[in-house]
């Protein structure tokens, strides 16, 4: 499941977007719209890096921040989580941070790789700097109460995960600041596995040295229970963020499949959803660069501008 950025030659963007009260809506997006350059990262920014943000035993667990220059007031904050299989990647690669042109603070976080630890010690991670990052919001200039998590394979995996399972209390036991939130107010997920349970037991990279094999501690047909554990659909409730869902069709890695049951199962709690589907697109890709299509850039952009920008809500 390792995250390969290429293009295939986008023909068209499907959208379904559920919102409660309106009804499901349906629209489609030519490429041919509006197409932006590339995003530049901005040059004046406060960047920390390799900041730990927990230990377990004799493993620091380290995150990067990234702060515009020009901050004085607080500002939402959006985390992106690496793909990878979650057994490779790092917070090096952050396509997040042009967000830090658009008045966010960027953090980009390690976690755990399976050659470490299997789940759900990358859930237990990804929420320690969840934390962190809340207790240490004046520092940095982050509204606590404006957190978005953006994640792509492996990594839209597990923002789903923060999105969904907010009560999941067992998971907090990495790190300090256990007293902080863990709730986040909105999700991008890039064509990241959902219901491990709909994944054939059978299939090759079910079993014991794959992925998702390395991922359970176990080949798949043995790991029923860590599947379900593992899966964001198992936690959908009313009260979760908004989501964003974008998937190729022509995904062979992880089954687009895997979207429509995550987005099908927010829809019936009645959260805020958003699938969008690439027409003839494969596991992996780079919709910030050249080729890419505007209309796809524009929409992940005006996904956190809605849920982020807007004034703060009640509470985190």
């Amino acid at each position: 499941m390792n995250l390969q950025f290429h293009a295939t030659g986008l023909a068209l963007i499907v959208i379904s977007t559920f919102c409660t009260p309106a009804p499901a809506q349906q629209e489609k997006v030519k490429d041919t719209e509006s197409r932006p350059a590339q995003p530049r990262v901005p040059g004046k920014l406060k960047v920390e890096r390799d900041i730990e943000y927990a230990r377990v035993g004799d493993l620091s667990l380290k995150l990067d921040v990234y702060v515009p220059d020009d901050a004085t007031t607080p500002l939402p904050l959006l985390i992106w989580l690496h793909g990878g299989g979650w057994s490779e990647g790092s917070k090096t690669l952050c396509p997040g941070l042009f967000f830090s042109g658009r008045g966010y603070v960027v953090a980009s976080i390690d976690y755990r790789l399976t050659g470490v630890a299997p789940f759900p010690a990358q859930i237990e991670d990804c929420r320690a700097a969840l934390r962190w990052l809340r207790a240490h919001a004046s520092k940095y200039h982050i509204d606590p109460q404006r957190i978005g998590v953006w994640g792509a394979s492996s990594g839209g995996h597990l923002a789903a995960l923060m999105g969904t399972a907010n009560d999941q209390k067992e998971w907090d036991v990495v790190g300090k600041h256990t007293g902080q939130p863990i709730r986040v107010q909105a999700v991008c997920d890039f064509f990241g596995p959902a219901d491990f349970s709909q994944f054939d037991p059978g299939h090759r990279e079910t079993q014991v040295g794959s992925d998702l094999g390395r991922l359970l501690g176990g080949a798949l047909a043995n790991k029923q229970a860590e599947a379900r554990a593992a899966s964001p659909v198992t936690y959908v409730s009313a009260d979760d963020p908004p989501f964003l869902i974008i998937h190729g069709d022509q995904d062979q890695v992880v089954p687009p499949e895997q979207s429509e049951r995550l987005y099908d199962a927010l829809k019936r709690a009645g959260v805020c959803v958003t699938i969008i589907r690439l027409k003839n697109w494969g596991h992996g890709f780079n919709p910030l660069g050249d080729p890419g299509p505007g209309a796809l850039y524009l929409k992940v952009c005006d996904f956190f501008e809605k849920h982020l920008k807007t004034a703060p809500k009640a509470g985190p």
